[in-house]
């Protein structure tokens, strides 16, 4: 078995803030929230390291398949592309950090990584919300913390979340299980595109529910200590399945390498699955020689907003299936 943490896709800390004098996005004119779009921009661009460092993508500016691809990379949410024509979101060189403007709150901003190190991504994140409450006045009340749209974000305001691949307790039928489990410690459970979204190639995000009345610093702890027993436990059903159903899981594994070193065409759902199940593969060193960055690295590229930027929005959905399927052999 690989170290437990290959079993984690993406990991994130997300701050909700809004500034004191204004209505929330939802009751602001198109006028007034394109101008804190401004506020914010002045705010964060205090330094030519950061200018050249960031870049603002106003949305009521870009195309439907830039929108695509930036939600597909998890850069914004599908709220923010709701709220396009008066929403923007500044973003990194390397795309660690979205600092997304006008969705359900003024401010949501994420820092994101790839382990389970969810204290340093805090660090980062309340460093550039000290920078921005330089110049912006945010909402806080000492008995409800900071203010926000949803209730359920009062407080820290802070959700943290871990994107984690569960093929083991996915086929095991225990998701329910997890899901019932993690809603008793204040947690929640969700698909690979967070709230409202499906579960696709075996692939989960788990944050924390509560924001009021606890601390950032036990928030982290308790949601790190969740997902590494967690874990542990994805990969002893890992184990189970292989040992007990040894030829069964084998000819999963192994039918769905072949199909995409060799299939002509290929959906986006049914390349989540078998890379899925390949990345379980090499989880369990079932599979050798294989980097899982790379599987990783397809699991985005081969959704369909990425395959429209590579080959153009005039593509069919044929088309896409086709030229997806292509990458894929051309990877593998």
């Amino acid at each position: 078995m690989l170290n437990k943490e290959s079993l984690v896709l993406r990991s994130r800390i997300r701050l909700a803030r809004n500034v004191k004098t204004l209505f929330f996005p939802h009751r602001l004119s198109a006028e007034v929230a394109r101008k804190l779009v401004d506020q914010v921009e002045d705010a964060f661009y205090v330094s030519r390291a950061m200018e050249e460092g960031y870049k603002t993508h106003r949305m009521w500016e870009l195309g439907r398949t830039d929108l695509m691809v930036a939600f597909e990379k998890h850069l914004v949410s599908a709220k923010l592309i709701n709220n396009s024509d008066i929403a923007a979101y500044i973003i990194d060189e390397k795309e660690d950090v979205s600092l997304m403007i006008n969705e359900e709150d003024h401010i949501r901003l994420q820092v994101m990584g790839r382990d389970l190190d969810l204290e340093e991504l805090y660090k980062k994140a309340s460093k550039i919300d000290d920078l921005l409450s330089e110049k912006l006045d945010f909402a806080f009340d000492y008995n409800l913390g900071y203010i926000t749209a949803c209730p359920t974000n009062l407080g820290t305001a802070m959700r943290a979340s871990v994107m984690l691949h569960l093929p083991g307790f996915t086929f095991t039928d225990k998701i329910g299980y997890v899901s019932q489990a993690l809603a008793q410690m204040g947690m929640t459970i969700r698909g690979i595109y967070g709230e409202g979204s499906q579960a696709e190639g075996n692939i989960y995000q788990i944050s924390n529910e509560v924001t009021l009345g606890m601390k950032e610093e036990d928030i982290l702890y308790n949601l790190k200590d969740t997902i590494v027993k967690l874990l542990d436990e994805e990969q002893d059903h890992q184990r189970k399945l292989l040992n007990q159903y040894t030829l069964e899981m084998e000819d999963k594994i192994f039918r769905s390498m072949g199909t995409l070193m060799n299939a002509r065409l290929m959906t986006s759902k049914e390349a989540l699955y078998h890379l899925s199940l390949v990345r379980m593969g090499i989880e369990t060193e079932l599979l050798k020689d294989i980097d899982i960055r790379l599987i990783d690295g397809l699991i985005i590229n081969t959704q369909p907003g990425m395959m429209k930027k590579a080959y153009g929005t005039e593509l069919t959905e044929k088309e896409r299936d086709i030229n997806r399927a292509k990458i894929i052999r051309g990877i593998f």
